[in-house]
């Protein structure tokens, strides 16, 4: 027999990935779950935590898998190239869509309602900011504004792989299911986060170097002020 919980989940799940979050409302989850009121104020204190439960339910093995995968990588000499990281951080997550699809869908779903990134930075800590510095320590010569703009394309990037099938435009075949189309991420993530820093970067960061220069000899040439002779308290 399915317990009250699950069937919660699974319904929120269900309608969450079909109409959006924002659309769904807990009534509806009512229905579908077909449970009384009372219980989703039991299970769950609000519609944002049953959301973050319904992530957690699917994301977190995902997590473990990846960080476990990370540890891995960081224990070998020399440490792991972006390939690495990037195989570490999405082959768990493709793994779970080939079982999870309707999962899928929800991400997409929360992506375009604008939501994902919020949801992300509450239920992916510590495990993102892992990878984040892992990532950085394989691309160290990218400046860091230009390494920040990288990450989200990369955001994009992934949100898009895994929720939608390829656009008409691009013509391409989905061969392979979400492996192939991980693998196909990975080669393109990695040349761009190798790519060259373009010039609107390069100009920013020479510009930073050349106001910190300017700062410092201002500094350097500001006149000190003499202190006031003391003043003799002898009377003339």
């Amino acid at each position: 027999m399915i317990d009250t919980k699950k069937k919660l989940l699974d319904a929120a799940e269900r309608l969450f990935s079909q109409q959006g979050y924002g659309a769904v409302s807990l009534r509806q989850i009512i229905a579908g779950a077909e449970v009384n009121l009372a219980a989703i104020h039991y299970h769950f204190g609000s519609k944002q935590e049953l959301l973050d439960e319904v992530i957690l339910r699917k994301a977190g093995p995902v997590n473990r898998e990846r960080l476990a995968r990370l540890d891995r990588l960081e224990a070998a000499p020399g440490g792991p190239r972006i390939e690495q990281v990037l195989e570490a951080f999405l082959v768990p997550m493709a793994e779970a869509a080939g079982q999870n699809p309707e999962f899928c869908k929800l991400m997409g779903r929360m992506q375009a309602e604008g939501i994902l990134t919020e949801v992300v930075l509450r239920n992916f800590q510590p495990m993102l900011g892992r990878f984040l510095v892992a990532l950085r320590n394989a691309v160290p010569d990218l400046p860091e504004n230009e390494f920040r703009w990288r990450v989200h394309f990369m955001q994009g990037s992934i949100a898009h792989t895994m929720s939608s099938d390829p656009a008409p435009l691009a013509g391409a075949q989905d061969v392979g299911g979400f492996p192939g189309r991980i693998e196909r991420l990975i080669a393109f993530l990695s040349g761009a986060f190798r790519a060259p820093a373009t010039v609107a970067a390069t100009w920013a960061a020479s510009r930073s170097v050349a106001s910190k220069r300017v700062t410092s000899k201002r500094v350097a040439s500001k006149p000190v002020a003499s202190k006031p002779a003391k003043k003799s308290g002898k009377g003339k």
